[in-house]
């Protein structure tokens, strides 16, 4: 059978496209909502789509979990083999940001305290909360937060992730949670108890959500940067990240 020359034509330019095309790991340590949510939605999901439909040089940018004490010793190790989405420099000592590349954030959230509504405390008053549990995700570190934590003499109780901690609320199960805004609203609106749970602002500086960049993936960063950049003015992102608010 003769094949046409135009279809020939177009056979090898897109196999050249595909050979060109680099699969951009793009890891993140984060397993609750709406950060990441099953079957592939979520806020970095969606941001990972966006990109992809950017068509950045030939990028194609794919979405990772890995536990955030694998992600440290990768990223400590020099076997990091991708990026990551939604860090921050102070989390990793590099305020300078001389260590890694980092993006403009994308996002900027910050840490509030969830209790019942009606829970009857002053989290200015030293000590007002003292023998109460406070839910915390595992291994983490709340930078502003955990000195405030030891000036009330709350105690500390652990969960792997910051959707376990809010059901344990819900149960009964501690008397308060320490977690992101973004995450605490959006656990309130999908379970319809925002009247039953009041949140408050905690210390501590604001979560800047970035993409770090190890500096031997350069290239992927100057084709990244200037679209993150852009983002706060993108109606099409602004319209799909405005769906987890």
């Amino acid at each position: 059978m003769r094949v046409p020359l135009t279809a020939l034509l177009v056979l090898f330019v897109g196999s050249c496209a595909l050979a060109r095309a680099e699969v951009v790991t793009v890891y993140t340590s984060a397993n609750f909502a709406p950060l990441v949510i099953a079957n592939n939605r979520g806020v970095y999901f969606d941001l990972i789509e966006h990109l992809n439909q950017q068509r950045l040089g030939g990028l194609t940018f794919k979405l990772t979990y890995l536990p955030r004490k694998r992600l440290q010793l990768k990223l400590e190790d020099g076997s990091m083999d991708g990026i990551v989405i939604g860090m921050m420099p102070q989390w990793f000592d590099d305020v300078a940001q001389q260590k890694y590349l980092w993006t403009v954030p994308f996002a900027i959230d910050r840490f509030v305290l969830v209790s019942r509504t009606g829970y009857g405390f002053d989290p200015d008053v030293k000590g007002s909360m003292a023998g109460r549990s406070i839910g915390l995700v595992l291994g983490y570190v709340y930078p502003g937060i955990d000195e405030w934590i030891a000036r009330q003499g709350l105690v500390r109780n652990d969960a792997l992730s910051e959707d376990i901690n809010l059901e344990k609320l819900r149960l009964g199960r501690v008397d308060c949670v320490a977690v992101a805004e973004s995450v605490a609203r959006y656990y309130l609106k999908t379970h319809a108890l925002t009247d039953k749970f009041q949140l408050t602002d905690l210390p501590g500086q604001q979560t800047e959500r970035r993409f770090l960049v190890p500096h031997s993936k350069a290239a992927v960063f100057e084709k990244l940067a200037p679209v993150i950049r852009k983002l706060k003015d993108d109606p099409v992102w602004q319209r799909a990240a405005n769906k987890y608010q």
